[in-house]
């Protein structure tokens, strides 16, 4: 069949957490940072095409193609193994301990911000033909969302930061039902489906993604915004990922783990 029934795609999520926390440093930085330029790409391509038609539905419905394509070359997102090494360590896999946990984390964090900024910097030459003219209309609103997400959340002190947490919150609730979307059809058709809606929805509503954002705010600056590096990293990637975390494990990792492999006895009613 090619859909995978919960029990057995959950049981794919904890295989792929266990196998990931031991892939060597090499693979893994490679991995992640080809999922950071592939992502960053997906967004300047959904951001471009959201100023061309005048619409950012537009650009929602766009954007997972790069989110499908680098999952289906199995490369690693941040969002991703923050909700898929805990459950190796969750269902007490051999070897598997909180600093290999951490290790990964660590590791996709430099690739995948690795592969973000080299995107950053190769398309900001572009737009701007080697820095000698105006970055032109999407540079402009690639520099116009860096300060719209940062000093626009400054502004409103604490609540702007809770504001961003819950913003990342919401997007890895749904960008990990994208990965978890990757393990539930054994077709390549299923699969981007189940990719397509969840990341769609996220980027349509606006919420903060740490990797998009590792593109977004250094691409920003670079085009003219007018924010700083302590900007981006106190008024939005910091509290973003954070929010990502608690989010994808929260509410889909844990959530999926626990009533579907240690779930609960079921209810007698002798």
């Amino acid at each position: 069949m090619s859909y995978l029934v919960p029990a057995e795609f959950v049981t794919k999520m904890v295989d792929a957490g266990e196998s990931k926390i031991f892939m060597s440093t090499r693979d893994t930085l490679i991995r992640a940072c080809m999922a950071g330029a592939i992502l960053a790409l997906a967004a300047v391509f959904a951001i471009s095409m959201a100023v061309q038609t005048g619409s950012p539905l537009i650009g929602a419905i766009l954007f997972p193609v790069g989110f499908c394509m680098l999952y289906l070359m199995g490369f690693d997102l941040l969002t991703g193994v923050f909700v898929l090494a805990p459950l190796a360590l969750l269902d007490k896999r051999p070897g598997v301990t909180i600093g290999g946990v951490l290790r990964n984390w660590g590791l996709v964090f430099v690739g995948n911000f690795a592969g973000a900024l080299m995107v950053a910097f190769m398309m900001a030459f572009v737009f701007t033909y080697g820095f000698s003219i105006d970055p032109g209309a999407v540079g402009q609103k690639i520099a116009a969302i860096g300060e719209a997400r940062t000093v626009g959340y400054a502004e409103y002190g604490a609540a702007g930061w809770v504001t961003i947490f819950i913003r990342g919150m919401l997007c890895n609730w749904m960008v990990s039902m994208g990965v978890v979307g990757a393990m539930i059809s054994t077709t390549v058709g299923g699969k981007v489906i189940a990719m397509w809606m969840p990341i769609m929805l996220f980027f349509a509503m606006g919420f903060e993604h740490s990797v998009v954002n590792m593109f977004l705010f250094p691409s920003g600056m670079i085009m003219g915004g007018d924010f700083s590096v302590m900007d981006y990293l106190l008024w939005n990637e910091i509290p973003t990922v954070i929010g990502n975390l608690v989010g994808g494990l929260s509410l889909t990792g844990l959530t999926l783990y626990t009533t579907h492999i240690k779930t609960a006895p079921k209810r007698s009613f002798d």
